[in-house]
């Protein structure tokens, strides 16, 4: 029998590891992000612009900062994407795209340990701090929807958790190893992303801006991964 034959398929944590270290990160720089500046969402990025509504029908402040986020969203994943097309569709391009989110999140952090404590929401340091996350995470997104679009989105929660609803109906009305499979693999990122939401409220109330680090060094683990190509 051939080393083929005898290969065994590779297991759960095998094939899920990256996108559960990536919605892992994606809840947790969000509400580092969200308790740090304010109310600013860096993954969740449509957030602000109901924010942003909100602020301005009430009088608030720090309008025009997650306004500008959107713009600043678009502009990162049009270029994010004119240099995917000029590379090739391989693990090195996906590796540096890695690289690129961990290098804004390290600008996210220091200029969080720099200009922290936030209590003007119209500061131009917190929009400052606040861009560096979100291009991190705009860099993020453009990957998703191009070079790893086959794995589950790792930011934006409600299709995710749409389809955890459906998984486990199915599950309910027909149980099975298939609809097993699917329910936990939509289960596990559900709770990925709760499990970072957490994580990074505790490690901010502990260490400020410091609780970015960890999520950083998990961004180069994966990219590490990708360059070996063993990301997925």
């Amino acid at each position: 029998m051939s080393a083929a034959e005898n290969a065994q398929p590779p297991g759960f944590w095998a094939q899920s590891r990256a996108p559960l270290i990536l919605t892992v990160v994606a809840g947790a720089i969000d509400t580092i992000g969200f308790v740090a500046l304010l109310g600013f969402f860096t993954a969740h990025v449509t957030g602000n612009l109901v924010l942003a509504g909100a602020a301005f029908v009430q009088g608030g402040a720090g309008v025009w900062i997650k306004l500008g986020a959107i713009p600043l969203f678009i502009v990162t994943v049009m270029f994010t994407k004119m240099w995917i097309d000029r590379c090739s569709q391989s693990g090195t391009t996906l590796g540096w795209l890695l690289v690129g989110e961990a290098l804004f999140l390290a600008g996210f952090m220091l200029a969080g340990l720099h200009f922290a404590p936030f209590s003007d929401p119209d500061d131009v340091a917190l929009a400052l701090t606040g861009g560096l996350g979100l291009i991190a995470l705009a860099i993020r997104n453009t990957a998703s929807k191009t070079l790893i679009k086959h794995i589950s989105p790792s930011t934006m929660m409600t299709g995710n958790t749409t389809q955890f609803g459906i998984d486990l109906s199915n599950y309910v009305r027909q149980p099975g190893r298939e609809q097993g499979l699917a329910l936990l693999k939509s289960g596990s990122i559900v709770a990925a992303f709760i499990l970072g939401a957490l994580l990074g409220a505790v490690l901010y109330v502990y260490l400020g801006f410091w609780s970015v680090l960890p999520f950083l060094l998990a961004v180069l683990y994966l990219a590490s991964l990708s360059f070996r190509k063993r990301f997925i």
